[in-house]
């Protein structure tokens, strides 16, 4: 049996759900929302709803967890007796959190922290947070763990349907997507991480409707002939068409390990705006 004690870091952007936080005692660093007359912290004191009927009002900007905060995480680390520490970020191609992190970590000698860059986003990098989780719980060596994680890092993938670009390019984060889609066509990307972790449109569809009907698509055939898989559906202000959508995929992966689902953080509804429904595979075999 495993006597090592690991502590979970995750960041507020892998929009890992409330559940798991609470059941495996994560510790969250949360980013920051920055409005004209002030800041707000990811899903302490502000909610994605109150972003997206804010929108109209005023965009804001999101910046990287204060360096202070995270040095702050880290010696509560040290006081509840962790000698080790899982930390589970989003992308660095798409933000400099990952890094930040290391580098502060740097100056904790006396703690063995790894800090995995899933290359993805939201949900793609929160499903690798439970996954660890569930490692932890089992009794892996931290060694263990660290080569589970790094090689499940090409075996998740996310597919946003984004009802506009627009947030994506106000925040700078459009990646590789084109963002001269038409809006007089009313073309829906399907946007998603490549290898690097930077958007990229896998499909453009003409409306939502088939634009979900592709999401699920890629679902299918990103998973193939896999047996084990865990899913995910999250959605920025979409609630009814996440609940039909999880219907569907339910019906078609019945066998699936677990399929959650919550709203996306306040910090990444800042970037995709109202009507993001995001799906996440895991494959486990």
């Amino acid at each position: 049996m495993n006597q090592e004690k690991i502590a979970l870091l995750v960041d507020s952007c892998t929009d890992v759900p409330e559940e798991f936080i609470e059941k495996y005692g994560m510790f969250v660093i949360p980013l920051n929302i920055i409005y004209k007359d002030r800041v707000y912290t990811d899903k302490v004191d502000i909610t994605a709803e109150e972003v997206y009927q804010n929108l109209k009002n005023e965009v804001p900007t999101t910046s990287l967890p204060d360096g202070q905060v995270i040095t702050d995480i880290f010696e509560s680390i040290k006081k509840d007796g962790y000698q080790k520490v899982i930390v589970v970020t989003i992308s660095s191609g798409l933000s400099g959190t990952n890094n930040l992190v290391r580098l502060i970590a740097e100056d904790f000698t006396d703690l063995d922290v790894f800090v995995l860059d899933t290359k993805n986003i939201g949900i793609g990098s929160g499903i690798q947070a439970v996954e660890a989780a569930k490692l932890i719980e089992e009794g892996l060596s931290f060694s263990a763990i660290k080569e589970q994680l790094t090689l499940n890092v090409s075996k998740s993938k996310v597919f946003f349907s984004v009802a506009t670009l627009e947030y994506l390019k106000k925040g700078g984060r459009i990646g590789l997507v084109s963002s001269i889609l038409g809006n007089a066509l009313n073309l829906r990307p399907i946007i998603s991480c490549n290898e690097q972790g930077v958007y990229y449109t896998v499909s453009k569809a003409r409306g939502r409707k088939k634009s979900l009907e592709n999401a699920i698509q890629l679902v299918k055939e990103y998973i193939g002939d896999h047996q084990k898989v865990r899913l995910a559906v999250v959605n920025g202000d979409a609630v009814p068409e996440a609940a039909i959508i999880k219907a569907q995929l339910q019906h078609l992966f019945p066998n699936n390990l677990a399929m959650f689902e919550g709203p996306v953080s306040p910090a990444l509804g800042v970037h995709t705006g109202p009507g993001l429904i995001g799906i996440c595979v895991q494959l486990l075999d």
